[in-house]
């Protein structure tokens, strides 16, 4: 048993930090992080995203039978997808932040698909003012398409890269709008940090530290007196006879088993972990799962999907300058029917390998390496698009039966399938790809689409908001229906995922989460 705490947080990342940072001021805190506290030298882990020797895994130590996960037909390639370690995901992330628009919290009742959120847009709005200056994003207000706001950006935005001018032309032509891109990423000294000095391997790793990781806020709040134990997997977690109450997480430290009790208890640890620990934690009371009466938990699970098209222009590109996007197009948006989705598209900056990879790559030497770098460098061209996949109750998280992690807990298993709807969407955005490189005399050499279309990475719907117990996890405050000190934000309540990254949204929904909490405490107390 370890100290009692007013409230227990269960994952560092971007929640988990945010949360964290919000009450430390007020309340005693405690946050439990599975992973470690990475305080090494971030150009080191830069090279090892760039020499072939390593996989994506090795950049942040994922991998074994910590990060253990299984997979249903189609394969997922999780621990590509996440980082555990005080930070998560915002480690490893691209940093592209967007809000959700009007019409992504009335899906059914605009277009007869997917689901309603039980909160609107209106109900988001000032928390998305505020998420932005907490992760410090750069932005600009020329996107005609983006949903109303009044407060301008903390930073101004980055501007478009070499690349993006040549698009730009032929989007002209096509009368398709490009616009700037919001990045959470400092365009000038920002929170503490300096401004971005283009290393151009934001995902996996910004070693100069422009770019926001939680890791800011979880500073925050340990300045504040909160307390954050890392290399602490949380087992389960423990209710009291009514079964209406959290009063402990498990969790292992040194090879021991331990209980942290608290007041109130926040899951924090993603659209996957969330899940699992919910199922994991299932009792007499909670035959099913913790919080999981409506049988939801685990299911609905979304992720954005990518449609992409490259080639090689008729000259220099400046490709790989810069890491990030600086120009997309979200024209696309909002033109949704009950047989397509959303998309949103987007001009590569790091098209083609980099001359640094090749080199790396190459069995070639001197004058013969040189002529293969002026060859396969400097000329490639890429057109990506963020594709919106609606919710499915098929779609799901569950326990693996036959296999265990490191401490004899079942792994997470993914059951993912792609339907048509979002098929349909795919194969739209990839013939606007296609018209942009035909106005730019591009022949395309590499497609990706309908059939070979993989995941962006954004983890969704797995513990859903709603006002009925019946169908959904959490109430639009965030708590769960079935345990009054149990309060869930992430990715995991969305209850549809738009096509837009959904790292701000997840930040807003923090900033409301917290202001919930205090509100329930203040009572208590």
């Amino acid at each position: 048993m370890t100290d009692p705490a007013d409230v227990c947080i269960i994952g560092a990342g971007p929640v988990g930090g945010i949360i964290a940072s919000e009450l430390a001021d007020t309340y005693d805190v405690v946050v439990l992080e599975a992973g470690p506290r990475f305080d090494d030298d971030r150009e080191r882990r830069m090279e090892r995203s760039i020499r072939p020797a390593y996989s994506n895994g090795d950049v942040w130590d994922m991998g074994g039978e910590r990060d253990a996960f299984t997979t249903g037909e189609n394969h997922y390639p999780l621990n590509d997808a996440r980082v555990k370690g005080v930070g998560g995901s915002t480690l490893h992330w691209q940093g592209i932040v967007m809000r959700l628009h009007e019409s992504d919290f009335e899906m059914q009742s605009r277009n007869g698909v997917g689901s309603d959120w039980p909160i609107e847009y209106d109900d988001l709005r000032p928390y998305y003012a505020d998420a932005e200056s907490e992760l410090g994003v750069a932005g600009a207000s020329d996107n005609p398409f983006s949903p109303p706001r009044e407060e301008p950006y903390p930073l101004p935005a980055f501007q478009p890269s070499y690349s993006d001018s040549l698009f730009a032309e032929a989007c002209e032509e096509l009368g398709i709008a490009t616009h700037s891109v919001p990045n959470a990423r400092n365009s000038e000294p920002y929170d503490g940090a300096g401004a971005c000095v283009g290393y151009g391997t934001c995902k996996p790793v910004c070693p100069s530290g422009a770019k926001y990781t939680a890791e800011r806020h979880i500073d925050r709040a340990e300045m504040s007196g909160a307390r954050v134990i890392t290399e602490a997997p949380v087992q389960r977690l423990e209710h009291d006879d009514s079964g209406e109450q959290v009063t402990g997480a498990v969790y292992i430290k040194d090879g021991e088993e331990r209980r942290q009790q608290a007041t109130t208890f926040v899951l924090a640890c993603g659209g996957i972990e969330t899940p699992r620990l919910l199922l994991c934690s299932r009792s007499e009371q909670h035959p099913n799962g913790l919080a999981n009466g409506s049988d939801a938990v685990g299911r609905y699970f979304m992720d954005h999907l990518f449609a992409g098209m490259g080639g090689r222009f008729d000259e220099p590109t400046r490709q790989n300058h810069v890491g990030f996007l600086t120009t997309e197009s979200h024209q696309f948006y909002d033109d949704v029917d009950a047989e397509s989705g959303s998309f949103k598209l987007e001009f590569s900056n790091y098209a083609g390998p980099s001359p640094v990879e090749i080199a790396l790559d190459a069995d070639e030497w001197g004058d013969a390496l040189l002529e293969r770098l002026r060859s396969e460098y400097g000329t490639h061209l890429a057109l990506g698009a963020l594709i919106e996949q609606l919710p499915h109750p098929e779609n799901r998280v569950t326990l693996d039966p036959d296999r265990t992690d490191d401490h004899g807990r079942p792994v997470p298993r993914i059951e993912w399938h792609i339907d048509d709807y979002t098929k349909r969407t795919l194969a739209r955005a990839n013939e606007v790809q296609r018209s942009v490189l035909d106005e730019m005399g591009v022949e395309p050499e590499w497609t990706v689409g309908p059939e070979n279309t993989g995941p962006a990475f954004h983890h969704m719907g797995t513990t859903r908001m709603g006002t009925d117990p019946a169908e959904s996890v959490v109430t639009p405050r965030l708590r769960t229906h079935e345990l009054d000190n149990l309060w869930i934000s992430s990715s995991s309540v969305f209850v549809t995922g738009g096509a837009m990254n959904p790292t701000l949204t997840i930040a807003a929904l923090s900033l409301k989460a917290a202001e919930h909490i205090d509100e329930a405490l203040s009572q208590s107390f």
